[in-house]
């Protein structure tokens, strides 16, 4: 019988507030913490705002010589993984460490490291054949993204599976729900599982400028990630990392761990139809909705809240908005909906390892968190996004959706220990 699996630990780096309390007082009182970029000087580029992270990796701890190391994204899942360990209770020193893995989401890995070694290596972009003389002798690790995993590993003393997923925008759902398959299938027993992502470069923000993915909302930075409304046009690119601390049930319940959540169903589907582009029917998220919920033994009326992808593009918001109807039927009209990326941005790989975290303290706090600049409603977006103000409501299965370039689709189930799909 496959083992159930729950969450015990909890870590964030996000925008407007480091650690997983300030992360949910900035999501619940429905603030965004996007801005003009500070990283470098952005008027060359069409999309000139994002979500960034007051982040100083000697100040929250690592050595001068660890983040010398570390790429920032590294450095986020790291300082993530120090709060989820400790939030866990869990004495990694007394367990065996073969049966504790790592798995870690990043869809572009060591961004900000690449591209600052480029930078110097090639005198600022002047020589083409670039003098490997200046490279530094961390090149390697930034180019390699399995980096991250290695050093979470390294971090926890983890000498079990360890990996690193890269799926695009779904990369940080399906990392956890690879850390689920792994305890399910007895192949672990604690699983270090999340997502980190530091995009917030020229390199990045030229190539969804030339896809006119993100916002151009310059003058109003506080207020340009607008899912589901009717102005929106591209969403904020954001930073930041999350770091869960999964356990076998009954490995949690034997040491009376505190359990914030049940994974009680992950899937994910391919659309196999265009790099970037989305069917209008959302048929592929549907698909994998209605997987997890035969997977949690729950009805589309059990479902209490949709932590949505919302990213802001006019495609993307009609897709999902498609898939929900699609999958609950009626109900889909019944359910709120929110998208904290109003609030946090979209930070790519790592974003649905951060949405996981609000769905978990959501359940926790029977909390909705709100859909933020959702002034004017999108006519064809015409389901419950909680607009502006967070809202109570006990929540016993909550779905959180992630959709990806490449056409990945994702979505995961979890629900309250002891409520709906639990004992």
């Amino acid at each position: 019988m496959a083992r159930r699996v729950v969450i015990t630990g909890i870590g964030v780096v996000a925008p407007g507030g480091l650690g997983r309390k300030a992360f949910w007082t900035l999501l619940t009182s429905g603030r965004t913490a996007t801005r003009t970029i500070s990283f470098f000087d952005p008027s060359p580029f069409r999309s000139q705002v994002a979500a960034e992270c007051d982040f100083d990796p000697v100040r929250e701890g690592l050595t001068v010589r660890q983040a010398r190391r570390m790429d920032r994204a590294t450095q986020l899942s790291v300082v993530a993984t120090r709060e989820a360990v400790g939030d866990s209770g869990l004495a990694f020193a007394d367990l065996d460490p073969h049966r504790v893995g790592v798995s870690v989401g990043s869809a572009v890995g060591g961004t900000t490291g690449l591209e600052r070694e480029y930078v110097v290596m090639s005198d600022t972009g002047r020589n083409w054949v670039v003098d490997s003389d200046y490279t530094s002798p961390h090149l390697f690790g930034f180019f390699v993204p399995s980096t991250i995993a290695a050093e979470v590993a390294w971090e926890v003393g983890a000498e079990g599976p360890a990996t690193l997923v890269s799926t695009g925008c779904t990369s940080g759902l399906d990392a956890v729900g690879y850390a689920r398959e792994l305890i399910e299938e007895g192949s672990a027993d604690v699983m270090i599982a999340g997502a980190t992502e530091a995009p917030i470069s020229p390199i990045a923000v030229a190539c969804f400028d030339a896809i006119k993915a993100t916002t151009s909302f310059n003058d109003d930075p506080e207020h340009a990630s607008r899912p589901f409304d009717r102005t929106r046009n591209g969403f904020v690119l954001g930073e930041g990392a999350a770091t869960f601390v999964l356990e076998d049930y009954e490995h949690a319940r034997a040491r009376d761990a505190h359990i914030y959540a049940e994974i009680a169903g992950y899937a994910s589907r391919c659309n196999a139809y265009h790099m970037t582009g989305l069917k209008p029917d959302g048929r592929e998220m549907a698909e994998a909705i209605g997987s997890v919920l035969g997977q949690a033994r729950l009805n589309p009326t059990d479902i209490d809240y949709i932590n949505a992808h919302g990213s802001g593009t006019k495609q993307n918001d009609r897709h999902e908005t498609a898939a929900f109807k699609l999958s609950l039927g009626e109900h889909a009209y019944r359910t709120p909906v929110s998208s904290i990326k109003s609030m946090v941005g979209h930070s790519l790989g790592a974003i649905g390892s951060i949405e996981v975290a609000a769905c978990a303290l959501a359940i926790e706090d029977g909390i909705v968190p709100p859909t933020a600049n959702l002034h004017e409603p999108d006519p064809e977006c015409d389901l419950d996004y909680v607009p502006l103000v967070a809202r109570a409501r006990r929540l016993d299965a909550v779905l959180s959706v992630g959709s990806g370039f490449g056409g990945f689709q994702s979505a995961m189930v979890l629900t309250r220990p002891g409520g709906a799909g639990g004992t």
